[in-house]
């Protein structure tokens, strides 16, 4: 009888999940479609916009992966993703009501911090609903998932403030409540009903599908708040001293904080100097700071983050730092996900800006038009990614990553061709060619992470990686593309076809993780054994 349960419950666990991430991805992206409402309602530049989009969010939803993705390695998964999606729905509808850019960068704040659990927690459950053998098929249905709530959010974003702003065109909309803003509480709605569907779903037993028996972790929430602590610049320090760090252990610590601030100073001395007219400072809570400056703040706190994660994960669980922090595979996957977020979080968060000043159509429109291309292709392209990829990881040693390989190759040819188009419909095309390639390579991804570790490191190990994904991606990608445009006069075509100077790298990546993922693969018990671990 349990095995007839078990594949329905799976299933209904992997449709809430995908769900769950789709409206993460509403929440998170519907602000590229309100980009030219806010920056006219608020007066700020390009750069700060995606500061916004990416650097504030950026900050706070890798900071709390961490302690949130200990979180989901010993507590229940259902739970932490239903009170995480009632939390960051909140945060939504906050910027429905926000007047300034400081309440709507703690409404983005606050969106991070919940959505911080969602990969964790939902990656590590479904491990342990299907076989091994499934990853990649169940992966990719995450991946459209995502697609999903790409596309939806540019439909639902542009729909509802075109609509808003057409019935409120005299201006007595309740409240005084924009379009831009009343398409964050939209937004904010559906994740109240996931919220409690997530409660009510059984927690499976984590490593039944591996067969590796997992000890229940006695104190989830205490582990959780010691990695919060061990990170924290500051707690950091204490953490070192209660876990009798050495002399080396320190010194790699403090020379680690020099030189981040000074590499964080110089950079943002360059990037004033880049730009000659400089839109006004931000005001954040009464803290006057330019736009460039705050971006380099967060970047380099994001990266004193990860130096002390790492410490802290060396001296305080052992057998995981030696998996996750000595395996080579996984450090060129950390790499290769990092740099590819550059690009995908680069193109995205500026692509609906790109059509409606270059091809001058509506939000509603672009919403409408590029918004379902984007969710139908992005659905098409890892469902069809996934499979294959779990075709061919059972005839070619390393054959998921080929996936990977054939998509990054493609894509640069593919933007080129796409974001110099003459006109919209010659962009349509280019794009939906674009699109599918651009979405093929993160379910062989997302699946090589699942089997190269242990069945109690996987909220780690997506923790982790969402850590370098956003401080390397969604923190750099959408900023970067927004300082070229406001350098080159505006110019988003240019800005956007500017992160793909990082393909000859990724090519280089994957050809090197192709040769080294089924050999590491292989040995991951016996390496976890090594280090002490009790498997």
């Amino acid at each position: 009888m349990t095995q007839q349960r078990t594949p329905r419950a799976a299933w209904i666990a992997l449709i809430l999940i995908s769900l769950t991430q789709a409206m993460s991805m509403v929440d998170r992206q519907i602000l590229a479609i309100l980009v030219p409402r806010i920056k006219a309602d608020l007066h700020v530049g390009d750069a700060e916009m995606g500061l916004l989009y990416g650097t504030v969010f950026a900050l706070f939803y890798a900071l709390f992966s961490l302690p949130l993705g200990r979180l989901a390695d010993g507590w229940v998964r259902t739970r932490l993703l239903s009170l995480s999606i009632a939390g960051w729905s909140v945060m939504t509808a906050m910027a429905g009501f926000a007047n300034g850019f400081g309440l709507l960068a703690l409404s983005r704040l606050g969106v991070g911090i919940g959505e911080a659990s969602v990969q964790p927690a939902g990656f590590s459950l479904l491990s342990d609903r299907f076989p091994k053998e499934r990853r990649g098929t169940v992966t990719a249905v995450i991946a459209a998932a995502i697609a999903l709530g790409l596309g939806g959010a540019l439909w639902i974003g542009g729909a509802t403030a075109d609509a808003w702003d057409h019935a409120y065109a005299a201006g007595a909309a309740p409240l005084g409540i924009k379009g831009w803003q009343a398409a964050f509480l939209v937004a904010a709605l559906p994740g109240v009903v996931l919220a409690v569907l997530l409660w009510r779903v059984e927690e499976p037993v984590r490593g039944a599908a591996d067969g590796i028996a997992c000890t229940p972790d006695p104190a989830p929430f205490r582990a959780s708040w010691h990695t919060l602590a061990s990170i924290l610049p500051g707690f950091n320090w204490l953490s070192l001293h209660r876990n009798r760090a050495g002399a080396g252990t320190w010194l790699v610590n403090i020379a680690g904080l020099a030189a981040i601030v000074l590499a964080m100073i110089g950079l943002t001395r360059w990037t004033d100097a880049l730009r000659k007219v400089a839109p006004p400072p931000l005001n954040l809570g009464g803290a006057i700071i330019g736009g460039n400056a705050l971006q380099f703040v967060v970047t380099g706190f994001g990266l004193y983050v990860v130096l002390n994660w790492l410490q802290s994960l060396r001296l305080r669980d052992k057998p995981a730092f030696a998996i996750i922090g000595r395996t080579p595979a996984l450090t060129l996957l950390f790499a290769i996900a990092a740099l590819q977020s550059v690009v995908n979080y680069g193109v995205m968060a500026w692509s609906p800006s790109f059509v409606i000043k270059t091809y001058g159509v509506s939000p509603a429109q672009v919403g409408l038009q590029f918004g379902a291309l984007t969710g139908g292709l992005g659905i098409v392209g890892p469902l069809i990614a996934g499979p294959l990829s779990d075709w061919m990881q059972q005839r070619i040693r390393g054959g998921r990553i080929y996936v990977t390989l054939g998509a990054l190759i493609v894509s640069p040819v593919l933007a080129f061709v796409t974001y110099r188009a003459a006109t919209l419909g010659a962009f349509y095309l280019g794009f939906t060619f674009y699109s599918l390639a651009l979405t093929m390579w993160l379910p062989p991804v997302y699946a090589s992470f699942m089997d190269l570790v242990l069945p109690r490191m996987r909220g780690t190990v997506m923790s982790f990686y969402i850590l370098t994904m956003t401080i390397f991606g969604l923190g750099t990608g959408p900023y970067a593309v927004g300082l070229v445009s406001d350098v080159n006069g505006g110019d988003l075509g240019a800005a956007i076809l500017s992160v793909y100077w990082l393909a000859p790298v990724l090519i280089v990546l994957i050809v090197l993780l192709i040769r080294q993922l089924p050999r590491d693969e292989m040995t991951v018990v016996e390496r976890a054994r090594a280090a002490g671990e009790a498997v």
